[in-house]
């Protein structure tokens, strides 16, 4: 696939929709870009998906559920560099990685990260 197929404006939408706390449906629409995205951006997305679901987890008192899919999207967005997709990857990674550390030790999420939003 070529990168012109990226869809830009859903892509955008998702993260939006994260940035809201609307977790499921973050995971939808970025679902939706991962299933048509060039293959150099499904990882990096999966990520993305991954920490949309963990979140939706914990609203709903998941979690076990929570931690696994952080550390799965740890490991998945850590093969990418900084920054990409508009996104501070590495301040990503760190975050997640707090929230991973807190619930293992029974303690409440130190916050859940904001994503930056592209600009389209």
């Amino acid at each position: 696939m070529m990168e012109a197929e990226f869809d830009q404006r859903s892509y955008a939408r998702g993260i939006r929709l994260f940035n809201e706390g609307r977790f499921f449906d973050a995971h939808e629409v970025l679902e939706d870009v991962w299933r048509a995205a060039p293959a150099e951006r499904k990882r990096f997305l999966q990520g993305l998906i991954q920490v949309a679901v963990a979140f939706h987890h914990h609203s709903r008192g998941n979690m076990l559920g929570t931690a696994s899919l952080l550390r799965r999207a740890a490991r998945n967005l850590s093969a990418y560099p900084d920054e990409f997709g508009g996104i501070r990857v590495r301040t990503l990674v760190e975050s997640i990685g707090s929230c991973g550390q807190a619930l293992e030790q029974g303690l409440p999420l130190p916050s859940i990260p904001r994503l930056d939003e592209p600009e389209c």
